[in-house]
């Protein structure tokens, strides 16, 4: 017990001789040993390197997933170390209302297969977004967070203890000063010999650890890549799923829009603008191009053809013919009749059609 307050004692007054060089320090009436300049950069280096890692971080986090209600339960989830809830993200939600729209309206419509379509196309750019989040939290923010309370709490815990001995150190220089007589001047020169070499080890522990930021840079470089590369792969899946959609879609009449106009009465016009395939995909235009002369070539002939029905097609007047997926019709070419459009006929039943949703067989 007795060891134990002698102990406390000399504990409270080393505390206590640091907290009076550090007011001085203040003040302006102590001395201050400063720390060499490549020591001091440095310092400088790691502590911006901890600021810039925390702002990439919350807005490389803010990114991936932009409602900071999920943030947060994530957040709760990782720190209770348990998994969070599966939850659809935006694109999937979107596609799945999409394909139920769709088989609302019917999967045999124009307007129900093309919602479907869509929806089971929005899912997928989900599923991708999901691999996204997935590979950038693992190959990007694990190794950013590893840091910040890895490798950075150590610096911090060194470089408070490099403050603790340079305060010893100054209060010895202090003490030695204020010696006068012989043996008090002896213990101080001895005292400061010992936090001196204290100092100058905590010193060059730090110097090492502060050094290896630029390991640090190296490897968020590294990390960096990575990041690019799961949102180059995420990019080009979505532009692919897109463009096998518009492939899709691309067959589909641009009369949509003047069916809707004529739905709408005693109001402004409705006009849905159709994208043309070829335009942004030269691959598939050999292909438009031998339809295109096939119908061409019956035009001109003013004969008649077999073709197959490529998509359901719902007549918006009396003047069309209703077609069904995979059956074949007769087509011909009529004076006067617009070019999107051919006679189709199916027993009795007559009317125009769209070529569009039409392929010639031979």
């Amino acid at each position: 017990m007795d060891f134990n307050v002698k102990r406390l004692a000399a504990d409270a007054g080393t505390f206590l001789s640091r907290a009076v060089q550090f007011t001085e320090e203040k003040f302006g009436q102590a001395e201050k040993t400063e720390l060499d300049a490549h020591l001091e950069n440095l310092l400088v280096r790691a502590e911006n390197t901890k600021q810039w890692t925390e702002r990439i971080m919350k807005q490389t986090e803010v990114l991936l997933q932009p409602n900071p209600n999920v943030r947060l339960e994530e957040f709760v989830y990782e720190k209770l170390e348990k998994k969070a809830p599966t939850r659809m993200n935006n694109h999937e939600l979107l596609g799945q209302t999409m394909i139920e729209s769709g088989g609302e309206f019917g999967p045999g419509t124009a307007y129900g297969n093309a919602l479907i379509k869509c929806g089971e196309t929005e899912k997928q750019i989900g599923g991708a977004e999901r691999e996204l989040i997935q590979s950038s939290a693992i190959n990007f923010l694990t190794p950013f967070r590893n840091f910040l309370e890895g490798d950075f709490k150590t610096i911090l815990k060194e470089r408070k203890l490099l403050q603790v001995k340079r305060l010893d150190l100054d209060a010895a220089k202090t003490r030695l000063k204020k010696a006068r007589m012989a043996d008090a001047r002896a213990a101080a020169e001895q005292e400061l010999r010992m936090t001196q070499s204290e100092f100058d080890r905590q010193a060059e522990i730090t110097r090492l650890l502060l050094e290896g930021v630029s390991s640090t840079h190296a490897h968020h470089l590294r990390c960096l890549n990575d990041f690019v590369e799961a949102q180059t792969t995420y990019y080009a899946q979505c532009y692919q799923y897109m463009v096998d959609l518009q492939k899709q879609l691309g067959s589909f009449p641009s009369s949509f829009s003047n069916n809707n106009q004529s739905s709408v009465s005693g109001g402004a016009s409705i006009s849905v603008p159709t994208i043309p395939v070829s335009a942004s995909l030269p691959s598939v235009s050999a292909g438009s191009s031998t339809a295109s002369g096939g119908f061409n070539e019956l035009r001109s002939s003013n004969g008649s053809r077999k073709a197959r029905v490529l998509y359901d097609y719902d007549a918006a007047s009396s003047s069309e013919l209703s077609l069904l997926a995979d059956e074949v019709i007769t087509v011909s070419s009529v004076p006067g009749m617009d070019s999107d459009w051919l006679m189709g006929e199916r027993g009795n039943q007559k009317g125009k059609v769209p070529i569009t949703y039409l392929e010639l067989l031979n």
